[in-house]
């Protein structure tokens, strides 16, 4: 069998174009193209990776970050409990001390309400006493005392001081001319005309005496002159009296101590 070789030479050479064509429109472009496609894919892979990383880091920061929530949680829940306690311990203290305040100001109160009874029933049976007692000189004033009212008038005048006596005498001259004798009981004539004579010979003139019965004098006699007053009289040292109790009773001191041992014992 006879070889062509221009044949054969010309599907070789058919051959070599088809091969060049196919690696140059075909086989290259595909090539490019999936080399292409591979970088796209290393590409993305690395991004997936790098977010993946960033994924796992930022899941590892919000872990780190709720076990620190959790434990800020405890901590602020363990605060919060022992200031709740602190609190709950200081409001019952507290209250226990405005309790024991609240009873202690009643305790005073009630001690300070029987002290002033005390006061109030001490006053009120001295002046019933010394009611009591004016009264009964009172009735005793009602016998003939008239003479024993002038002796102790002329007495008294007789040793006033010098200083009170020119008081009388300035008041005389000032005044109308007349002398208020005010008695407890009536005076009997021969008792007046001691008495007149016994002012005018203490004030040096010859004044005018006025004379009158006040039953509240109580056993005594009151000399008015104008301005100018004196009086000898049970009723002035009842008075007085009445006086000095109730100085006595409201500066007496508390009865407080005295209760405290007395209810100890």
């Amino acid at each position: 069998m006879q070889i062509d070789w221009i044949t054969v030479a010309a599907q070789i050479a058919n051959f070599l174009v088809l091969v060049w064509l196919l690696q140059r429109f075909l086989y290259q472009p595909i090539t490019r193209a999936m080399t292409r496609r591979e970088k796209e894919i290393e590409s993305r892979l690395a991004e997936a990776k790098e977010a993946r990383q960033t994924a796992e880091e930022e899941a590892e920061a919000l872990r780190a970050r709720q076990a620190d929530l959790d434990a800020e949680k405890g901590r602020i829940l363990d605060s919060a409990k022992q200031e709740a306690q602190s609190l709950r311990e200081r409001l019952e203290a507290d209250l226990r001390d405005d309790m024991e305040t609240r009873r202690e100001t009643w305790r005073n109160h009630l001690e300070d309400e029987r002290e002033s009874f005390a006061k109030i029933l001490q006053r009120s049976a001295g002046h019933q006493v010394i009611a009591i007692t004016g009264h009964m000189l009172q009735e005793y004033a009602r016998s003939d005392l008239d003479g024993g009212i002038a002796s102790g008038f002329l007495e008294r005048l007789e040793n006033l001081d010098q200083d009170r006596c020119n008081k009388l005498a300035d008041a005389a001259a000032r005044s109308d001319g007349t002398a208020r004798i005010l008695c407890s009981v009536p005076l009997q004539p021969g008792a007046r005309g001691k008495m007149t004579r016994a002012l005018h010979k203490v004030l040096k003139t010859d004044i005018d005496v006025q004379y009158e019965h006040d039953a509240d004098l109580i056993l005594g006699v009151r000399l008015m002159i104008g301005e100018q007053t004196l009086e000898w009289s049970v009723a002035r040292h009842l008075k007085r009296l009445e006086s000095t109790l109730d100085e006595v009773i409201d500066s007496a001191g508390p009865t407080r101590g005295a209760a405290t041992d007395t209810a100890g014992r």
